[in-house]
This record gives structure tokens, sequence and C-alpha cells, in this order.
């Protein structure tokens, strides 16, 4: 019974991440033969492969919105309100193939993604023009993700990695940075918050990246029974955000709330994906 609640879960959460070419999708990616980019033993299948990332993932939206050309390039091209599942899923493929798939099968996924990029450009509500090909925007999504990432998995993974893993992982991820055009990514965790520490100048909360905001926290479509679970993991994805980076979003620091309650809740609940969505252990033999 407790398995067959287990599958049950799991499937869904897989369905919705995943989507309908899921089972498909799964099957290429870990099964098919051919080389792949990255080594079982590489960290970035440690992170990527971790369900920590469902907090990271909120983490990187909520950060990536803070540059006023990144989140008016989404504003006006992405329809992440009246499709936001497929967004989702699109991306969940997205960061599956270029981390476990074939390298074939990872070029081709880089190749749509700069395509899209290349017809995405227009103007800010400033007036400034974007593109999302631009070096510099790309390099700000790039960057906000590695951090964002990685700092999910620092705080609520299963296995953190140490310095010299937190350091591979970024040296990994730049491999794909690198194919989808960012110039000289970061290769290291001190490269990566450097990098950051340069945008701050350009970083500003403008009304669509409060919107966005409000959309991932307060409004998500979602049905009743998954609004708690997932207000878990957005008050976590919250709380990996640095202060800098709040107070545009107008998000508060609660120290002693995210200590006692926000951080445990977030652990309960990336054990508890990770319970739903692994294989169940083999029968023992009677």
């Amino acid at each position: 019974m407790v398995d067959s609640f287990r599958n049950r879960v799991g499937a869904a959460i897989f369905e919705r991440v995943a989507g309908p070419q899921g089972r498909d999708r799964r099957q290429q990616i870990h099964a098919e033969p051919g080389e792949r980019w990255f080594a079982e033993d590489r960290p970035i299948r440690r992170v990527q492969g971790d369900s920590s990332m469902f907090i990271g993932g909120i983490s990187a939206l909520l950060l990536q919105s803070l540059h006023p050309l990144a989140m008016a390039a989404v504003a006006q091209h992405s329809d992440y309100k009246g499709d936001p599942w497929g967004r989702l899923q699109r991306t969940s493929y997205f960061l599956a193939v270029t981390t476990f798939g074939r390298t074939e099968d990872a070029m081709a996924a880089i190749a749509r993604v700069r395509a899209v990029h290349a017809r995405v450009t227009g103007f800010a509500a400033d007036g400034r023009p974007y593109a999302a090909s631009d070096p510099h925007l790309l390099t700000w999504v790039h960057i906000a993700e590695a951090d964002s990432f990685l700092r999910a998995h620092s705080r609520f993974g299963v296995q953190p990695l140490d310095q010299a893993g937190r350091d591979g992982y970024v040296a990994d991820l730049a491999r794909i940075g690198a194919e989808l055009g960012v110039p000289d990514p970061p290769r290291t965790e001190a490269e990566l918050a450097m990098r950051i520490s340069r945008y701050r100048a350009e970083l500003a909360a403008t009304p669509e990246a409060r919107e966005a905001a409000r959309f991932l926290l307060v409004n998500p479509p979602l049905p009743a029974i998954a609004r708690a679970p997932y207000g878990m993991l957005a008050a976590a994805a919250v709380s990996l955000l640095p202060g800098w980076a709040r107070r545009p979003l107008r998000l508060p620091r609660l120290p002693v709330t995210e200590t006692m309650l926000v951080r445990p809740a977030g652990h309960a609940m990336v054990r508890a994906i990770r319970w739903a969505t692994s294989a169940p252990p083999p029968a023992k033999a009677s």
C-alpha cells in the first residue's frame, strides 16, 4: 500500500514536471547508448539530479528577474502565465538532456534554444533595446542559475559538495553556458560570486519583476491540495536569496522564522519529493 501511494505521487510529480513526452524522453536520455558530456561521477549530475532543484529553480527565476532587460524579454515573449507548466517542462527537459543525455541530443537542444533566442528582441519599458542572444544577458541568466542551483544543493541536497565539488559543478555548467553563447563563463565558485557582484549595479525590481514574483510565490496555478507543499518550497527558495536580492522584490528577511521553520520545512519537502520520485527498494527475499 505504501509503495502504491509512493508510485502514484511520484508519477504525478514526474508527469507535471516532464510532461506527456516525459517517459519517452527519460528512456532516450538515460538508456540510449552514446557519448555524454559528463561522466557519472561529475558534480553536475549530483546537483541537477537532486530534488533540491525544485527549490533552486524557483530561486533562480526570482534572481534572474532582477535584470530589467532579461525580465522585459520574459514578460514580452514568454507565456509564463498562460502556459507555466509547458515552460517548466521545456526547461526540465533541457536541464536533463544537457546533463545526462547523449552529446548529439544535448547539442540539438542547445540549437533549439539558440534559435529561440535569436528571435527574442524588443524594448524595455525605459526604451532600452534588448536581445536574448546578447552575451551580456546570457551571462546573467547563466550565473543566476548556477548560483541558485548550487545554493539550493548546498543547503537542501542529500550530499552537499565540498569546495572541489562546488568548483567542479560551476566548471561543468560552464560547458553548457559556453555552448549557449556565454563568453568565458565562470569555472569556480569564487569566479561565479565575482561575476554576480559585477552585475549588481544593473539590477532593479521592475513592475514586471514584482508581478512575476507574485505569480511564483502567491498565485501559482496549482490545485488547492498542492498549495501548501509548494508554499514550503517557495519559502525555502526565498530563503536562499541574499538580502540585496530580496529588498527590491519586497521579500522580507525573517532570520528566526527561516531557521526554525522554513529550512526544516524545505528539507522535509525535498526529502518527500526524493522519496516519491525514487524507485522503491527491492523486496527482500523470504
